[in-house]
Order: structure tokens, then sequence, then C-alpha cells
């Protein structure tokens, strides 16, 4: 399978990267991409981007190296109402946001159906586009539901946990 896009990258700036956003730029061009998403942590996220960070994107140029370039946010999905660390006001300029479950922001399993639940209520927000990682075994929720949902609402599912790989 050749892999034309990469919709969530995080550059040195989400706190647990190592490149600039023409590094990841490079890399991706050198990997025959066609476009790639910088998606930086919302700023739950310890250590990471503030809000003053995702208000600056109409400066960055969207194309380098000859890939289209995205900007957008993975946000930190806080509670089981599907709240999200970005005010809507921000999300609307983002060319994609990922909504997330992550323990330093989530705190603690809510069991399959509290989890679920959340991300349930994240997808009826309009500017979300992806869940990311619904597949962390942390935070087990019912795929089934999931899918049924994300089919429903257009919301796409990322099903690559790299995040638990090492």
């Amino acid at each position: 399978m050749k892999i034309k896009v990469d919709t969530h990258s995080h550059t040195f700036a989400s706190g647990h990267a190592y490149s600039t956003i023409r590094e990841m730029a490079r890399a991706g061009a050198d990997a025959g991409l066609l476009a790639l998403a910088i998606t930086e942590h919302a700023p739950t996220m310890p250590e990471t981007c503030g809000r003053f960070y995702f208000s600056n994107f109409s400066i960055i140029p969207r194309e380098m190296y000859g890939i289209k370039l995205m900007f957008g946010v993975e946000l930190n999905i806080l509670d089981e109402e599907g709240n999200v660390d970005l005010p809507e006001h921000l999300l609307k300029q983002m060319d994609i946001a990922i909504a997330s479950i992550h323990g330093s922001c989530f705190w603690k399993s809510r069991g399959i159906e509290g989890n679920t639940r959340a991300y349930l209520n994240a997808m009826k927000n309009p500017y979300i586009h992806i869940i990311g990682h619904p597949d962390d075994g942390r935070f087990p929720v019912d795929y089934e539901t999931l899918v049924k949902a994300a089919k429903e609402t257009g919301t796409l599912l990322e099903v690559n946990n790299s995040s638990l790989s090492s």
C-alpha cells in the first residue's frame, strides 16, 4: 500500500516530536506524499502549544517541496460530554481537527460505555473530522457503536495506533 496523505503528525511544538514544519514537509516529499497535515496537540496536553499558536496558521505556506500542507490540531477529549480544549472560533479556522482521548487529559478510563460516550459526543462537533487512535487499549470502546456513529456523522476513524508501539 502506498500512503499518499498523512493526516496526523506533530512537530517539536507538540512537545514529543523532533522536527520542524519544514523538516516534516521535506520528509513527506521525500516519502512521496501528496499532502501532509501538521496536527499539533491542543493546550491541555502537558508541555505543548497554547491557544495563540493555533491562531497563526494563516501565515504559513500551504505548499512546500511540492506537497500540500494542511494545518490543524489534535484536540484532547476532556470528558464524557465530548468537550475539547479549543474554542469553536479557532476550530473553524483549522484545515483538519482530530479528537483523541489521552491519559494525561482524560485522566482515567470511564469504562467501555463512558469512553464510547466521550467519542460519540465529540463526533457531534461539526469541526471534528477524525477520531484519533480509538484503538488505544487503555480506553476500551464499543467499536460497533463507534463505527456506526462515524458513518452517520461523516467522521473518520484512525486505525493505526503507533503511540503504543514502543
